[in-house]
């Protein structure tokens, strides 16, 4: 699929693991993720998720 990347490209370009990417996929939050059969089809220019649990210091 043009314009998009799969989960295990999204974690190398991230640095995070292809369970983690999974985890951002299925919570929605990822904007303009796709399922695609049993796989996710990323837009090839998403953006990392921020973690919640941390947070910027004051």
């Amino acid at each position: 699929m043009e314009g998009y990347i799969s989960a295990r490209e999204a974690s190398d370009k991230w640095k995070v693991s292809e369970r983690r990417v999974h985890q951002y996929c299925s919570a929605g939050r990822i904007s303009g993720v796709v399922r695609f059969g049993r796989s996710w089809a990323i837009p090839a220019n998403a953006v990392k998720p921020t973690d919640p649990r941390k947070s910027a210091k004051k």
